[in-house]
This record gives structure tokens, C-alpha cells and sequence, in this order.
């Protein structure tokens, strides 16, 4: 029972672990009460107050985390971690059983299967024994733990009665082999007056991996902890309800750590996250599931500005809604090779003036991506080989023309400095055909003919091309225009095809592999292999194509004002 229950005790009631905040009684009610806060936040039914009247406050910031129980509740019994890793790993040594006659023994039942078991334990080098109610290293009766396990290489104690960290420090100093640490979902308390935790630095020197998400601890307990590692390479602290991570003492961990995941908190600007920029050794930074809209809060405000060791970033399901964000990404990213974006509004409806076919749109959106950021290698953990930034660089310079038609020439300045690499595409692959559209008063003759460009090639002569431009009604049907392109180059009207060619682009095969985002893929590979992977990876041969869209003009009585945008048209005439 827990009648005997203090604040900051944990308790586990079937299976479901909560923190004591409250000890007394509840208005309207007789006895008393014990507040709780649950780990699993959907757990309660309210937040600590009761019929307006607040109680406690919980850590969580979930309205469903808190509940009152009765102290006279029984709540199931605490363990020591060599009985928790023996029960679930060796339980058949409980039902061991010993024959006797006339009270002598005759045989021990299972004692091989004891000495087998007991072996295959001081072997075991992965333990799990997450939500297993441990509370203290050992009980009195326990074999010691660096001679249980001697092995232990992973470890995980998620989810159980811990109350301070120096409980943990003292397990794992009986485990030299150990080297990756998981704590995940524990309430640890009085942090920073936790005296297992001074001096732990020799005890912990070997672990290389931490785990700490959803402990809801700020990022200074955080970096409290995680510098008594002093070979920490991989931290984890996603789901800790972060908004902002002030400055707080590095130590090591500024020269050792090399991925940081931080997915699921509430960051709403890259500059929450600014004191990152003093990890020097940072390589690969998950940012996936957060809030980040916009780089700083204010425009007026400086850039932050990460370490060129930093190769690999996650901002997948987060708010960016603008191209300026992407712009942005190699000033605070200068080392940026990487990245995950897809799932954010901007991916999903990269150019709303323009984007008028639905599945293409992430062909777009991929498009728009690389033609903006120049040293980019990856997107969404597909490499971009030499053949993919030219043919995305095309796109993009030939969609920043259809921007620039869209706008009267004076105000063509304003366009292009919402695209900072402009001039170097131009400077690679010439300026684009900017056709712009002349404001004709739709009552004037002018306002209904199609200014058509006809290309004819001859028949046997491939590389030979006639050219000839008319005007040509908007309300005249295909037949009409078959026969004024006879009439140009002295051909038989129905032996011609008509094609317009839109100067657009398409995507064609490939794409579907390629650009498609999914949990899948982020499973099947590391962040650091895709930071890694080289043009002649087999990801890389597999890449989408862009081919310049062209529309056949099949005979029949539709018009021509509505086969063709605009008042210009560029079709070629072959013969079938």
C-alpha cells in the first residue's frame, strides 16, 4: 500500500507509473487523497486542480496527466535491478524445486538448468527492462551486479521508480562493458542537488549513447547529466516539451557529441536552438516534429550560425510555409549536405501561382529545393547526382521566368530577389525567355488572334527547319489551323501533326523512388549515410528526368484559344 506515501515518491499502480505532488484532502470529499501526475499524460482526468481549485501543478502540460487516489490504493512492489533483469531473463530459476526422501536429498531439480541459466546471464550484453518498477541497484540478498552481468553492453531502464540519476550512476559503475544508455521516460528530481551525480564522470566514462526523451526535464538538467559523460557521441532528448535551449555548461560534450535529436519539442524558430552552435564535433541535428516556422522571430535579428561540422538536418513535419526559410539554410547551415524536409507546408505547395497538377507537385517541390540550396548532396535521403541539379536548376530558372512574366518589367527586381541564385544560373545556363503577356483591351481585334510560330521540318531533312508567324483567331478550330499551315509550307492539311510546344517541364520516370518521403526509408537508413552517400550510389542511378512539356493539337472543332495559353504560341509541323 501506499499509505505511507510523501511527495515525489513513485508509484506504480498496474503497470501505470505517477509521481506523488499532493498529500491531503480534497474539498467536498472526506479523508485523504494523494495527487498524482502519470507518465502516460492520457492517463488522468484532469491537471492537478479539482472543481477550480488548484491542488499541484504537473511538469507535464497535458490537461489529462493528473489523478487523485487513495493512499489506501495498493500499489505494486518496487524492485532491485538484478531482480527485475533476472526475472525477465532467467525466470525459470523461481521454479526450481528440490525431491526429497525421508528428508534427504535426492535430487536438485534444474540444478544444471541453474548453472546454464546463470551463465547465459553473465553473458547477456543487451538488457531491456524498461517499465520494470526499479527502484535501487540490488536488494542485501542479491548477487552483485558486476558479477551478474559483467557483459552488459546496452541497457535500458525506461520508464521506471527512479527518483534521483545517482541510482542509475550506481548501476552502471558495475558495468565497464556498458556503452549504450537508455532513460527514457523517467521523472528524475532535485537534479542539480543530486549528490550521485558529483564525481560520476569515472563511473561513466565509457558510455557513448544516451537516451533522455520524454523526462520532461529543462536543457540545462539535460546538460547536467549528459556532461558526466565524457565520451558522449549521440544524445537524445526528443518529447521533453523544450521551446528554447539557453546557454548552458558544455564541457565535453562541445568536442565529442556527433547527433543530437531533439524531435517532438516545441522549438518555433531555428534561433531556439542557437547555443547549438558551440558543438563543434555536431554532425547530424533532428529537428523533425516541432514547430520551427521561420528562422529568427524577428527579421531584424542576427542569423544563427551552426558549425561546418553539422552535415545532416532533420526538419521534416515542421510549419515553414516560405521559400525565404530555405534561402536562409546555408547561412545558418554553411556545412549543410543533407537534409529532410518534406511535410512542411511549403513542400507541400511549393509554388501555388504555378502548380496546377496535383502529383506533381513534389516533383516540384524536390526541384525547388536543389535549383535553391547549390551544395546540396541529399533530399529526403536521396542522393542528387551532377544529372539531377541540372535538370532541377533548369526548372527552377525556367519557373522564375514564368514569376518574372507574371510582373510588369519595372517590377522584375522584386522577383529576383526572391531568388538568391538567380544571377548564377543565369551565368550557367543563360538568362530565360521571359514572355510576358502585353495588357490588351479585350475589345480590340489584337486581344482575339494567337501570334503562332510555325516550325516545319521537311521530310528526310531532320536537321533542316522552315520557320514561318502568322496571326491566327482564337476562335478558329484545329482543322482551320492544319489548313493555314498547309497553305505556309505547300503541304496536304491532313497529312500534317500539329504540335505545341509550351516550354515547360515535365517530369517522366523515376521520380516515385526517389522524391517520396517515408518513415520506411528513415528506418532502413542512417542520417550519417545519407550525409555520406556519393554520386555513384545506386540511390543516385535511380534519380527522376525532367523533359520539356509538349501537347499534340489533334484534329478537331475545339478552338485554338483554348489549346494554347496566352496570345503567343510556338508549334512544330511534321508530317504523320
Amino acid at each position: 500500500m501506499a499509505t505511507n506515501a510523501k511527495l515525489g515518491d513513485r508509484l506504480s499502480y498496474d503497470g501505470v507509473v505517477c509521481t506523488v505532488r499532493y498529500v491531503g484532502g480534497v474539498e467536498g470529499t472526506s479523508g485523504s487523497w494523494l495527487g498524482v501526475e502519470w507518465d502516460d499524460p492520457t492517463r488522468g482526468k484532469h491537471d492537478g486542480s479539482h472543481k477550480e481549485v488548484r491542488y499541484f501543478t504537473c511538469i507535464s502540460k497535458s490537461k489529462t496527466a493528473a489523478s487523485f487516489v487513495r493512499p489506501t490504493r495498493p500499489a505494486e512492489k518496487p524492485q532491485s535491478f538484478v531482480a527485475a533483469v533476472t526475472e525477465k531473463y532467467a525466470s525459470e530459476l523461481a521454479q526450481t524445486a528440490v525431491i526429497k526422501f525421508s528428508n534427504k536429498v535426492a535430487e536438485e531439480v534444474g540444478f544444471d538448468k541453474i548453472q546454464r541459466k546463470q551463465a547465459q546471464l553473465s553473458e547477456l550484453r543487451v538488457v531491456i527492462v524498461d517499465g520494470a518498477r526499479i527502484a535501487l541497484p540490488r536488494f542485501e540478498d542479491d548477487e552483485p551486479i558486476s558479477k551478474a552481468f559483467p557483459k552488459i553492453a546496452e541497457l535500458d531502464l525506461s520508464r521506471n521508480l527512479f527518483h534521483k540519476v545517482g541510482t542509475v550512476v550506481a548501476i552502471c559503475s558495475k558495468l565497464p562493458a556498458l556503452r549504450n544508455l537508455r532513460l527514457n521516460g523517467n521523472r528524475f528530481q532535485e537534479i542539480f542537488n543530486d549528490e550521485g551525480l558529483d564525481k560520476s564522470e569515472e563511473h561513466l566514462k565509457n558510455i557513448q549513447d544516451l537516451a533522455l526523451e520524454e523526462t520532461l526535464m529543462s536543457w540545462e538538467e539535460i546538460c547536467h547529466i549528459a556532461t558526466k559523460f565524457q565520451a558522449l557521441t549521440t544524445l537524445s532528448a526528443s518529447a521533453n516539451q523544450l521551446s528554447s535551449l539557453p546557454k548552458a555548461p558544455l564541457s565535453t560534450l562541445a568536442s565529442t557529441l556527433v547527433s543530437l535529436n531533439l524531435e517532438f519539442n516545441n522549438f518555433n524558430t531555428v534561433a531556439d536552438i542557437a547555443s547549438l552552435a558551440n558543438l563543434t564535433a555536431l554532425r547530424n541535428l533532428h529537428l523533425k516534429g516541432n514547430f520551427i516556422s521561420t528562422i529568427t522571430q524577428d527579421l531584424s535579428y542576427d542569423l544563427p550560425v551552426f558549425s561546418t561540422s553539422l552535415k545532416y538536418v532533420d526538419l521534416s513535419y515542421n510549419k515553414v510555409s516560405s521559400w525565404a526559410f530555405v534561402d536562409a539554410l546555408p547561412a545558418c547551415f554553411p556545412g549543410l549536405a543533407s537534409l529532410r524536409f518534406s511535410h512542411n507546408p511549403i513542400y507541400n505547395n511549393p509554388d501555388p501561382e504555378f502548380s496546377t497538377q496535383s502529383k506533381t507537385v513534389t516533383e516540384e517541390a524536390y526541384m525547388f529545393m536543389v535549383g535553391r540550396l547549390a551544395n546540396l548532396k541529399a533530399l529526403n535521403f536521396g542522393t542528387i547526382s551532377t544529372s539531377d541539379r541540372q535538370d532541377a536548376e533548369m526548372f527552377y530558372l525556367g519557373r522564375i521566368a514564368k514569376h518574372l512574366a507574371a510582373v510588369p518589367e519595372g517590377q522584375e527586381a522584386v522577383v529576383i530577389k526572391q531568388h538568391g541564385r538567380y544571377a548564377e544560373l543565369c551565368e550557367l545556363y543563360g538568362p530565360p525567355v521571359v514572355n510576358r503577356r502585353k495588357e490588351i483591351n479585350p475589345a480590340f481585334l489584337e486581344a482575339r488572334l494567337v501570334t503562332v510560330q510555325f516550325i516545319w521540318h521537311p521530310t528526310g531533312q531532320k536537321d533542316a527547319a522552315i520557320e514561318k508567324t502568322t496571326k491566327i483567331p482564337k476562335s478558329f478550330d484545329i482543322y482551320a489551323v492544319k489548313g493555314i499551315a498547309g497553305k505556309l509550307f505547300g503541304a496536304r492539311p491532313t497529312g500534317l501533326r500539329l504540335t505545341w510546344e509550351t516550354g515547360e517541364w515535365d517530369p517522366v520516370a523515376g521520380f516515385d523512388d526517389e522524391v517520396e518521403d517515408s518513415s520506411d526509408e528513415e528506418e532502413e537508413q542512417k542520417p550519417e549515410e545519407a550525409a555520406d552517400l556519393g554520386e555513384g550510389s545506386q540511390r543516385g542511378e535511380r534519380t527522376g528526368k525532367w523533359i520539356k512539356r509538349e501537347v499534340e493539337l489533334r484534329d478537331g472543332p475545339r478552338q485554338l484559344g483554348f489549346c494554347v495559353d496566352g496570345l503567343e504560341a510556338r508549334i512544330r509541323v511534321d508530317a504523320k
